[in-house]
């Protein structure tokens, strides 16, 4: 068993939203799920019949052998819980908060607050509650896809929750996971794994594997609704990092650069551009080569093109070229260089400080010059002392 107790570093503050949604789901339980589960059930209520029916109970010998497993919360489940074959927005959103038992609760609760906050901190508040909501109801549809006939109710924030844990994903690679690892009798002991393995781990080992091989739809635990959660997040993220920068460089070049510009796609006059530091222009012909073209381009230009945009305050231009210059040479002796810049530049955007920390992390373990090293430290130090409030071990 792998079970996450805590991650580190965590954001200043409190996370409001994060603590309010498991308070939510944790006062749900308690005062419906729980009580509820102590009634008897009522089998002249409607939606207790609905229920049963769902679940292939249709004879009194039927009956007898599930009834003494069943109680009045049942009724209330398959009346909020989101039922493929009957969907409604009502229960898009009141699945989110049911669950079957003390143990869902707990498992979903536990890992919404060790990588909840995080997320929370990188968007701010309202838009993390969109993104919650929102990655619940996709979880909810991809499952749907698989299970479009089926009656039986899909309860539990796991699939919104699964959303957060792929926006974690893409965001704080480098994060480290406190996990305990329970292999009786040979491991009983806790380890800081980074967030990356934990993470596709439970993605891939507890729910990808699961789904190919039950069918989609035929187990119990609803793992096409966490993939599909994990990818929306996953998606999500992607789109609050790059979009702002995409749409900066799909302006038409006469608005986004000089008159005078004229733009150039062949590598052959971005790289004389480059050389001769005319960054304003060599941009617009930069910014329309292909990834293969600009492979071509040297490292040690595309490194300064960043470093002209973060020095002119153009954030997002440079970490447009900043991230594809770390996803396209990730063996490239100037990626440490890269990295501090494009941790730099986060630093000067609202709530990115942590995943600015990922960046100065690479570049503090990888560089080979001692003074990128040492600053690289530097930020690490600032930000460790920013976040130390927070630790969870």
């Amino acid at each position: 068993m792998f079970l996450p107790i805590g991650d580190t570093p965590n954001p200043p503050g409190r996370a409001w939203v994060n603590e309010g949604l498991i308070a939510l789901n944790v006062a749900v339980y308690l005062l419906v799920s729980l009580p509820l589960s102590q009634t008897a059930p009522d089998f002249t209520n409607p939606w207790l019949i609905g229920y049963l029916h769902a679940i292939g109970v249709h004879s009194p010998h039927e009956l007898q052998q599930v009834a003494r497993h069943l109680s009045g919360y049942e009724a209330v489940v398959f009346q909020y819980g989101f039922k493929p074959a009957a969907p409604s927005a009502l229960t898009l959103l009141s699945s989110l908060f049911l669950h079957g038992g003390l143990l869902h609760l707990a498992g979903n609760m536990l890992f919404l607050w060790i990588f909840g906050d995080n997320v929370e901190y990188r968007l701010g508040r309202l838009r993390y509650l969109l993104l919650y909501l929102g990655c619940g109801v996709a979880a909810t549809l991809f499952f749907s896809l698989f299970a479009f006939h089926s009656s039986v109710p899909l309860v539990g924030a796991s699939g919104a929750i699964s959303g957060v844990l792929g926006c974690y994903f893409l965001w704080f690679p480098r994060n480290r996971v406190k996990t305990f690892v329970f292999l009786f009798p040979f491991i009983m002991q806790s380890f800081f794994l980074p967030a990356r393995w934990v993470l596709g781990f439970y993605l891939v080992v507890d729910n990808l594997l699961p789904f190919l091989f039950t069918g989609g739809a035929s187990s119990g635990v609803a793992h096409g609704a966490h993939i599909g959660g994990f990818a929306a997040g996953c998606g999500l993220a992607w789109a609050v990092d790059r979009l702002p920068g995409l749409r900066q460089t799909a302006k038409p070049f006469r608005e986004r650069f000089s008159e005078q510009t004229r733009p150039l796609n062949d590598v052959t006059s971005v790289t004389a551009l480059l050389e001769a530091e005319r960054f304003n222009e060599a941009s617009a012909g930069y910014f329309q080569l292909a990834a293969a073209q600009r492979l071509l381009v040297p490292s040690s230009q595309v490194l300064a093109l960043g470093l002209y945009w973060l020095g002119r305050q153009e954030y997002e231009l440079c970490l447009t070229v900043l991230r594809r210059f770390i996803v396209e040479r990730p063996s490239d002796p100037l990626l440490p260089q890269a990295c501090l810049a494009a941790g730099r530049a986060l630093l000067k955007k609202r709530r990115c400080d942590l995943s600015a920390y990922q960046y100065f992390l690479t570049a503090a373990e990888q560089a080979r010059d001692a003074d990128v090293a040492q600053e690289a430290r530097r930020y690490l130090q600032a930000l460790e002392a920013q976040c130390h409030s927070r630790q969870r071990y």
